[in-house]
């Protein structure tokens, strides 16, 4: 039994074509294709239906795959089992946080992590696109956002403080707002993205409000819209974290102080599994000894096998 083989076809499932299995096991196309044609031959039935658009299971085939899907399962238990029991901390971490997240605050973080575990590798990748976590195969995921889906645990670890911010030279032009409603008379550097509406919300004294001013420039990145703030712009809202390097040094200056704005939360998710790798479990527990040490008191969920250290 070649088990190689029974994977392939599962992924080939699992992604619902060749090419997009080959890439998720980083193969050619060829050798899955190959493998499978192999399989169907050995065991004399044909497994998938092949047509220029999709492929679709026989009925052997789903039969065949039902089955193979919850011995491969108890197989990644038993692994994921030998991991969590290992004393060695080693392996590859697949992870994905949003592009500013990881420029500003997780760099030097993933560093000493991974000084402090020689045996370990991180592939790092930053965006603000929408994740896929289980179809990409991605074993950490950092979001600016709530997350809801049932195949993840998730947790979230802080809440991102942010303000709107414009320039003096700015302010020197077109005024400053007193209130949420003066912002209506104002322009714009528009934030948005995957998880981002775009819209400021605000809390005016009595209830949260939404202004959508006009925006002459809309972008997905918040060190551009902070750049864009700097030059004069218009008025742009970014996270404590972007901003205030130009804050401190004048460049920029908070607006409406008294009025909060909606707080989003930092998320921090891994597929869910009955035993936890322990390489799992040791970047986790780096991450968040980190954020005790540099944000206390801020921390709104930890996972149970997290201690906080006692102060």
């Amino acid at each position: 039994m070649d088990l190689n083989r029974i994977q392939m076809f599962a992924q080939v499932v699992d992604k619902g074509s060749f090419t997009s299995a080959a890439k998720a096991m980083g193969l050619t196309k060829a050798t899955v294709s190959r493998k499978i044609a192999e399989l169907e031959t050995d065991t004399g039935v044909q497994l998938l239906y092949r047509t220029t658009r999709a492929l679709k299971l026989t009925e052997a085939g789903s039969i065949y795959y039902n089955k193979i899907q919850r011995i491969l399962m108890d197989l990644q238990s038993a692994e994921d089992q030998l991991s969590a029991s290992q004393e060695t901390i080693k392996g590859n971490l697949k992870i994905v946080c949003p592009i500013e997240l990881g420029q500003l605050f997780f760099g030097r973080i993933f560093a000493r992590f991974l000084e402090a575990h020689p045996e370990m590798t991180l592939d790092a990748e930053l965006t603000n696109r929408k994740v896929d976590m289980i179809e990409e195969g991605i074993d950490i995921l950092f979001q600016v956002s709530d997350v809801r889906d049932s195949r993840l645990q998730s947790y979230r670890v802080l809440n991102t403080d942010k303000s709107l911010v414009a320039s003096p030279d700015y302010l020197a032009r077109h005024g400053t707002p007193a209130t949420p409603q003066d912002l209506i008379d104002h322009k714009a550097i528009r934030l948005k993205s995957t998880h981002i509406d775009g819209g400021w919300r605000l809390f005016d004294g009595q209830q949260w409000i939404t202004i959508e001013p006009e925006a002459q420039l809309t972008v997905n990145n918040v060190t551009l819209a902070r750049e864009a703030a700097i030059e004069g712009l218009g008025i742009a809202t970014a996270p404590t974290l972007v901003a205030q390097a130009a804050i401190d040094e004048g460049h920029l200056i908070p607006l409406l102080t008294d009025f909060p704005m909606a707080q989003t939360a930092i998320t921090l998710s891994f597929p869910r599994r009955a035993y936890l790798p322990r390489k799992y479990r040791a970047f986790i527990e780096y991450i968040y000894l980190s954020l005790f040490d540099r944000r206390p008191g801020e921390i709104l969920e930890i996972p149970d096998f997290i201690t906080p250290p006692q102060r």
